[in-house]
């Protein structure tokens, strides 16, 4: 047997030897040097030969297709892959008034039903990538021709050949590397997927599939990302930019190259106009309108609305889709929160407005620290080197504050928390997790955990309230000694170094007077006993059942406090602070919900009568600031918070509508805010003016708390603090217990000549 026959045998028996050698251009030479030796073989019958040759020569060509056909098929996708179509989609996180809060991806990908795409913007698309789209079943034929003349004439590649369908196969299925193989199993995939979907189902596919440049896939995303639209806003004309982009979004980026984007999209509405796709009169006004696309956002404007609170549910998705089974960045699922956009802009300008001052304040008190100070504040930095330590012996070190800054960028950053929750359904409506979340993912509002300071004071008086004592309780504000669990002893004083005699518990609350609070654990509720209201309000951090309890010692953090404080805008009601209400599929099913959870916490007639004491706090004690100088006059009650050292600085209040909580401080809780920044000069201008700000544009009513059945309001002397006489020179009102109020009358004011 020929060497030439031996090597058929061979061919025939190996796919892949046969694909080697029918890539060879000597393939055709091989062919004739066997049907040569074909002819030698079978002696002078020339139509034996014939025949003979026809049979061998066919087979060959026919197993060498069939050959290659196996081995281009092999790393085809299966049909189930073919037949559930499942595109990476965008998912979609949105406030509770459907508003978008931002977008998690990792192709940003919109889905968009084709009733939805205007006919133009179908026609657009069609005319510049698949005219024949209707008429072909997946491999235009026509169109190969057409373009094989056109290339073989002008001796380079001018025309692309492929279908969408095609198109839709190489970015579905296959990668992007251009060659004959590619090509071959491009063409029988396209076919496969023909052959399993309709012309309806592959044209929404590829317009939700097909990549439009600068990270926006699928016509959804394109008309958001270039016109800031809907798909079924976009005019003509931006129809036409946007089919002109799938061929070369790069090189026709209207962003980087508006010229050639201009010119590709008239080209696109002529090829609309040949083929009947719109009138003269829409071509010509569709040309005349220039190119205008939206700004495009910073990046930091790319982390959307409330990148804390985002963060925050980001992580949430990812537990929660393990226990669901969805893929939070691929599956297109549609998140909504209970932030409120609207609310959550007005804190950030209130802090925005606030800091911008206050920081700049506290640099230059910093920077004027002595040198002796700022030497120690510089050498405990792990992160300065030993040549910013040499910097220290220089004379002129002090007044340059470029070099202070560059030392040590974040040491002297004032930092910010602020979180506002609906009492009643524990929903967060608010979330701001520091200054700047470009520079610090660090989430101050759920993450740190700081020192309340006065903040804590009153979870003391609850458990005083709750247990019998009424407001008018009266306490020595005199000297105290705490001893500390380590042994030594600590004689804290009041705010002001101010003393006095037998002092209310109100009025004790409304000046925040830590003589009379640490009376209060020492001598009518013991430490443990505000632990456990502590619990009760939902604190989960370490408490120290300590004297010092009084003041605030053991860290918080600051939703927890806050929400505890919303408890009693509440009645008593604890409600779970909420962010996440449901999640949804890409058909709008409702995966999962999440509703409210409320527990009872205190009773309602305790939660009333604290709710009122610190009402007078905010009205005429430490937050009284927040009505003279801010003019929030509405229905609140509030607390200051302010810590040794005045190294945190807090302002907690609340209305029946919203509760708040800010916290002011360094992250670094060596650092101090400076001698005097107390919750009332540096929380609660922040509080007061997001307050004031909620209610002017919302229009909220400004609504009373609800006084319960148990509870009376009477006229008691301010001397003796019982019933008051009409003889009593100072009269004021208090609120009881219906079984704890006064039951006699002033003995001491009376008529004269009257027992």
């Amino acid at each position: 047997m020929s060497a030439d026959l031996i090597l058929l045998k061979k061919i025939l028996t190996s796919p892949v030897r046969t694909w080697r050698y029918l890539r060879l251009p000597l393939f055709f030479r091989f062919c004739f040097r066997l049907a040569n030796d074909i002819w030698n073989l079978f002696g002078p019958n020339d139509f034996i030969r014939m025949i003979w040759v026809g049979l061998i020569s066919g087979m060959v060509i026919i197993s060498g297709v069939g050959a290659l056909l196996y081995a281009l098929s092999v790393d085809l996708p299966d049909l189930d892959n073919l037949k559930n179509y499942e595109p990476r989609l965008t998912t979609r996180i949105l406030d509770q008034n459907e508003v978008l809060l931002t977008e998690l991806y990792t192709q940003r990908r919109l889905m968009v039903p084709l009733d939805r795409v205007p006919e133009h913007t179908i026609n657009a698309i069609l005319a510049t990538e698949d005219r024949r789209f209707h008429d072909h079943w997946g491999m235009d034929i026509i169109r190969v021709v057409s373009a094989a003349v056109i290339n073989i004439s002008t001796f380079s590649v001018r025309q692309g050949a492929s279908t969408i369908t095609q198109q839709l196969a190489r970015d579905l299925y296959l990668h992007k590397r251009q060659t004959f193989a590619r090509k071959i199993r491009e063409v029988l995939t396209a076919l496969d997927i023909e052959h399993n979907y309709s012309k309806h189902e592959i044209l929404e596919m590829y317009l939700t599939q097909i990549y439009f440049g600068h990270g926006a896939y699928g016509i959804g995303s394109a008309a958001q990302k270039y016109f800031g639209s809907t798909v079924e806003e976009l005019s003509l004309a931006e129809s036409a930019l946007l089919a002109a982009l799938p061929k070369a979004p790069s090189r026709y980026s209207p962003r980087f190259h508006p010229e050639r984007a201009l010119k590709r999209r008239n080209l696109v509405l002529k090829l609309m106009l040949n083929q009947d796709k719109i009138s003269r009169n829409q071509y010509i006004s569709a040309i005349e309108t220039p190119i205008e696309l939206i700004p495009r956002q910073s990046s930091i404007n790319d982390y959307g609305i409330g990148p804390y609170f985002t963060e925050m549910i980001r992580q949430k998705l990812s537990d929660e889709g393990k226990k669901f089974g969805f893929d939070y960045l691929e599956d297109g699922i549609t998140v909504r929160t209970t932030l409120r956009a609207d609310l959550q802009l007005l804190a950030e300008s209130a802090i925005t407005d606030h800091l911008s001052t206050f920081q700049s304040a506290y640099r230059n008190r910093f920077i004027a620290r002595s040198l002796d100070e700022l030497a120690v504040a510089l050498y405990d930095s792990m992160a300065l080197d030993e040549e910013g330590k040499s910097l220290l012996d220089l004379e002129d070190f002090l007044p340059d504050s470029a070099r202070i800054d560059s030392l040590f960028p974040t040491r002297s950053i004032v930092q910010v928390a602020l979180v506002g929750i609906e009492p009643e359904t524990g929903d967060i409506l608010v979330m701001v997790g520091g200054r700047d979340f470009v520079n610090s993912k660090f989430n101050r509002v759920i993450q740190a955990v700081r020192q309340p300071g006065s903040i804590f004071k009153p979870f003391s008086y609850i458990a005083a309230i709750d247990n019998g004592y009424p407001p008018s309780f009266q306490l020595l504000n005199q000297d105290v000694v705490i001893t500390n669990p380590d042994g030594t002893r600590w004689v804290p004083q009041n705010y002001d170094l101010s003393h006095g005699g037998l002092t209310t518990l109100r009025d004790a609350l409304k000046n925040s007077l830590n003589l009379v609070s640490v009376r209060l654990v020492q001598e009518v509720v013991p430490p443990s006993m505000v632990v456990r209201y502590a619990r009760q309000l939902g604190i989960s951090t370490s408490i120290s059942a300590v004297d010092a309890i009084a003041l605030g010692a053991s860290g918080v953090y600051p939703i927890e406090v806050t929400s505890a404080f919303g408890a009693l805008g509440a009645g008593g009601i604890l409600a779970t602070p909420r962010s996440l209400i449901s999640v949804s599929d890409r058909f709008g099913e409702v995966i999962s919900e999440y509703p409210p959870k409320r527990e009872v916490a205190l009773s309602a007639e305790t939660s009333y009568i604290i709710t009122d004491m610190l009402a007078t706090a905010i009205n005429r004690g430490t937050g009284g600031s927040a009505r003279w100088k801010y003019k929030f006059f509405n229905t609140a009650a509030g607390k200051t918070g302010t810590t040794n050292d005045y190294t945190d600085a807090w302002f907690i209040g609340f209305t029946p509508r919203l509760v708040c909580g800010v916290w002011i401080g360094l992250d670094d809780p060596s650092e101090s805010l400076g001698h005097g920044q107390t919750g009332s000069r540096a929380a609660l201008p922040i509080w007061a003016k997001f307050m004031k700000s909620v209610y002017d544009s919302t229009g909220w009513k400004d609504v009373s708390f609800e006084m319960p059945p148990g509870i009376v309001r009477i006229s008691i002397c301010d001397e003796t603090k019982e019933i008051a006489t009409p003889y009593c020179p100072v009269k004021v009102e208090e609120v009881f217990r219906q079984d704890a109020q006064p039951l006699t009358t002033c003995k001491k004011h009376r008529r004269l000549g009257k027992l």
